[in-house]
């Protein structure tokens, strides 16, 4: 398998020596091409800058990647489709919007992490029939954050301390003046849109891996249930960062496969995450990129860029093919 710098030195390579631009786009696809060749199946790249830092009007899942599925689902055929995502996610109306679109058009969804799927593109990983994670792969945490004080405070936090200051103040009612500063933070209707929020989060999982990811199984109501609320608990968790790695997800009763079970297909997925945070090391900061060659990109001056279609050989299936 080619590495991170072998890689690299293949992007070099393709320096033009008149101007020194090198061709990020024909590494990328040459490998997400390959990927898909192996699995057969279609195949989407879903990933963002988010590690370095990027500003997150621009790296977030939202609804602006509608027009990017609508992109990259443009003759690419069903009902099989691989899900490469690697976000710190979002916002969950656009998530909610992004899988309805997505189960609209393929039955067999598989959602593959490289690296990390947080918040709410943990969610978009949980509307998958399964997830495929490595050793170092983790999701997150889907409790929801809300603005306070220019930071975001998970919601269901909120609601805990709000609790704990009206206890506090029943018994002690001398207490309200030390707690004034922070009830003063508290904006209108604060409260009902945590609950609402943190109930949204945890119906739209429940409804999801109820219907996808558990369909055959008869006890997939309350299984569902019980997921949802683990991904939601943020007195479990205790911190919206916190890595889930595969095997917790799995003691949870999420549909893991282990990506080591099958070298090439690994071998396969981590030359695709390579090639494309290679690319993200540029000004580009969010791709959304079919194996056919469509391309919705995003550059830190927030312009979108749509690339043509190309066509690509497809290489012969691999030994291990799935």
């Amino acid at each position: 398998m080619p590495g991170w710098g072998d890689i690299l030195s293949e992007v070099h390579a393709t320096r033009n020596p008149q101007t020194g631009a090198v061709d990020f786009d024909q590494v990328r696809r040459k490998y997400l091409a390959q990927l898909s060749g192996l699995t057969g199946r279609s195949t989407v790249v879903y990933a963002t800058d988010w590690l370095s830092g990027g500003n997150a009007s621009t790296v977030s899942v939202t609804f602006q990647d509608m027009q990017g599925l609508m992109e990259v689902f443009r003759d690419l055929p069903g009902p099989n489709l691989d899900l490469i995502l690697h976000s710190p996610g979002g916002s969950a109306e656009a998530a909610d919007r992004l899988v309805r679109y997505m189960r609209s058009k393929y039955s067999h969804v598989r959602v593959i992490v490289p690296l990390a799927a947080m918040s709410a593109a943990t969610m978009w990983a949980l509307s998958s029939n399964e997830i495929v994670m490595g050793k170092h792969s983790q999701l997150g945490p889907i409790d929801p954050q809300v603005p306070i004080a220019n930071n975001l405070v998970p919601a269901s936090a909120l609601v805990r301390q709000f609790q704990r200051i009206s206890d506090e103040c029943a018994n002690d009612p001398a207490r309200l003046s030390a707690w004034l500063p922070t009830l003063q933070q508290y904006w209108p209707g604060l409260l009902e849109i945590c609950t609402d929020a943190d109930e949204l989060a945890r119906s739209l999982v429940e409804q999801w891996v109820s219907t996808y990811m558990l369909g055959s199984d008869p006890s997939k109501d309350s299984k569902a249930k019980a997921i949802a609320d683990y991904f939601a608990n943020s007195e479990l968790h205790k911190s919206h960062s916190k890595a889930i790695d595969r095997d917790e997800a799995s003691q949870q009763g999420v549909v893991i496969t282990n990506l080591e079970e099958n070298q090439d297909l690994q071998d396969a997925v981590l030359s695709v995450h390579h090639a494309f945070m290679i690319t993200l090391q540029g000004p580009t900061v969010k791709i959304i990129e079919n194996n056919i060659g469509r391309t919705f990109a995003v550059q830190q001056t927030a312009q979108t860029i749509t690339m043509p279609a190309q066509s690509f050989p497809i290489p012969p299936r691999f030994p291990g093919q799935l």
